[in-house]
Parts: structure tokens; C-alpha cells; sequence
């Protein structure tokens, strides 16, 4: 074996007298100790992680927010509601699971969303009952019989009269 201080000198781990460029040196190049006595470096650095987003949580909190401003919509409620309740679950279990960011923001767009669904499908059962009504039944069939505009307009006061209870 050789010694850090020269290709010729031979090397007595043994000695703990031992320095640099000495007989028994520990040099800095050597696997089993780094400079002096210090621990060496592991031959390899592990490659930092970079750093995870959670999309999926952005996505859901993003939708959960549409759905509220666009509830009164079949599409902004039901579908972007279901879609945020969705994305949000993935997203939290995301943030469980793996260490992602943004958990609140998951559960925010699931709550969101599940307000936006709620209030949505609350409008389409009353849109469906009320169109399928007696009263909006007569006034279909008044303005499908109806020949003038005028006779249009009566249909329609009928029928508000109707449903106001005036």
C-alpha cells in the first residue's frame, strides 16, 4: 500500500503517530476515515427530492370555489361540484399519505364542492318540480294553443296570477 505523501513510503495503519505525509498517515483520500481523523464523506450524495406539489388540492379548491359562484347552473353546481369533491379527497389522501402540501386546501375544495353540489341539485329539483306542475302544465298547453301574441300575454297573466295567489 501506498501513503498519501508519496508512492515509495510504506504505510503501518498501526502507528498512532502517524501524520501528515508520515508513515501511517489516514490521508484525505483514503476509504476509511476522511482528513485527519474526520468521518468521510459518503461517495455519493443522495439527490435532494424536489420539493411536491399537490395540484390536485389546487384543482379542488379552485372548482370547489366555481361551483359556489356557478351553483344555480346543472354544470357549476352537480358537475364541478362532484369533480372538486373528487379531486379534493385525491388531494388530501395526497397530502397523507406522501407528505404533500396543501392539505387545507383539499379539504376546503371538498367542502366547497359539496356546498356547490348540494345547492345545485337543490335548484334542479325545484326546477324539475316546478316544471313538472299543474300550473306550468296549463300555461304550456295555453301558449301551445295561443294564435296571437296577445293571446300569449293573457296566457302568461294567468298564469302569474296563479302561482302569486293574486
Amino acid at each position: 500500500m501506498t501513503s498519501p505523501s508519496g508512492p515509495s513510503e510504506s504505510r503501518d495503519p498501526s502507528d498512532p503517530q502517524g501524520g501528515p505525509g508520515r508513515p501511517g498517515q489516514w490521508g484525505p483520500g483514503d476509504a476509511s476515515g476522511g482528513a485527519y481523523g474526520a468521518p468521510a464523506a459518503p461517495p455519493y450524495a443522495e439527490p435532494a427530492r424536489p420539493a411536491r406539489g399537490n395540484g390536485l388540492a389546487v384543482a379542488a379548491l379552485v372548482l370547489g370555489i366555481a361551483a359556489i359562484v356557478l351553483f344555480w347552473t346543472v354544470f357549476g353546481g352537480i358537475v364541478l361540484g362532484l369533480v372538486a369533491i373528487v379531486l379534493g379527497a385525491l388531494g388530501s389522501r395526497r397530502a397523507r399519505r406522501d407528505g404533500a402540501p396543501r392539505r387545507g386546501m383539499a379539504i376546503t375544495g371538498v367542502v366547497l364542492g359539496a356546498l356547490g353540489l348540494i345547492a345545485g341539485g337543490l335548484i334542479l329539483a325545484l326546477g324539475v318540480s316546478f316544471l313538472n306542475s299543474d300550473s306550468f302544465k296549463s300555461y304550456s298547453d295555453c301558449v301551445k294553443h295561443a294564435h296571437s301574441t296577445a293571446d300569449r300575454r293573457q296566457c302568461a297573466d294567468d298564469f302569474s296570477h296563479r302561482t302569486t295567489g293574486n
